[in-house]
């Protein structure tokens, strides 16, 4: 990937990661000294995103996919390469400046509830980082509250709520709801639906489906099952062993898949349909 003519036309893509590693150390002993080793979590990981589409990033446990995403938006500091977002590298950030890019990227976690602190209010949670991103007025707070909540659903009054007052659903629009405060173009949702039930992860879905064509998102949407990946994804990047395998149009990744790790996932993708199991049973 060409790094540089993504600098100079910055219209077409909107994230740029190019040969990203994050490598943890780890130290192993043994007659009587010690030897220093890594776990290599994201090992030289390139690819692009495009504005305005969703890239579905899919892998088994463990793959680095969840790594790879807190590492563009610099919860973690990568060991090597570069991530460029609209136009700026955010690897070379510092201080107030990686704070005002981080305006443009924001995370969606897996699990809702360990991500809202539980002894405040659900208005104090959003209130909070409004306040941190410069909107100091708290009129203007609240009411900037008011709308983020009918944005994702959630019924007049949850504001005065607590987390545990809320269903599991619920604290997910909520978590979007933080994340889409101060006004992102890129959101990164790190498995979103995977501790739900199946029909409110559809709901879940159709909102962040939503969500981007009414605010012109980029998202990139990490995730284990391949159902809600194919279900919201323009394109698909396979991950395995802290490695990009394949990326290409969601319908091409289904159809034609190239590489053997993406051929056995879909291998393992349940079909609910018995017909369709039984002509795919008698192919192997």
């Amino acid at each position: 990937m060409n790094t540089e003519a993504y600098v100079t036309e910055p219209g077409k893509t909107f994230l740029a990661v190019q040969g990203v590693k994050k490598y943890y150390p780890i130290e192993k002993s043994g007659f009587g000294h010690k030897k220093q080793e890594y776990v290599k979590a994201v090992d030289g990981v390139s690819f692009l995103i495009y504005k305005g589409e969703t890239l579905g990033l899919v892998g088994e446990s463990g793959c680095g996919k969840s790594t790879l995403g807190r590492l563009i938006v610099r919860l973690e500091d990568a060991t090597d390469g570069k991530i460029w977002c609209n136009g700026k590298n955010l690897t070379e950030l510092r201080g107030i400046e990686l704070m005002e890019a981080r305006k443009d990227l924001q995370i969606v976690f897996q699990d809702p509830y360990s991500s809202l602190n539980p002894r405040m209010r659900i208005g104090d949670v959003l209130s909070e980082s409004l306040k941190v991103h410069g909107m100091k007025e708290h009129s203007d707070r609240d009411k900037r509250v008011k709308e983020l909540l009918d944005m994702v659903g959630i019924a007049q009054g949850g504001a005065d709520r607590f987390p545990h007052e809320f269903s599991g659903g619920q604290r997910q629009r909520i978590g979007i709801a933080r994340a889409l405060s101060v006004n992102p173009k890129l959101l990164i949702c790190d498995e979103p639906v995977s501790a739900l039930d199946v029909s409110i992860q559809v709901q879940i879905l159709n909102l962040l489906k939503d969500l981007q064509q009414q605010l012109n998102l980029t998202v990139l949407f990490i995730a284990h099952g391949l159902g809600a990946v194919k279900y919201i994804s323009d394109r698909i990047a396979v991950m395995n062993k802290g490695r990009i395998v394949e990326v290409g149009e969601t319908k091409d990744i289904f159809s034609n898949p190239q590489d053997s790790y993406t051929k056995g996932l879909l291998e393992a993708y349940p079909i609910p349909d018995p017909r369709k199991r039984t002509r795919r049973s008698n192919k192997r």
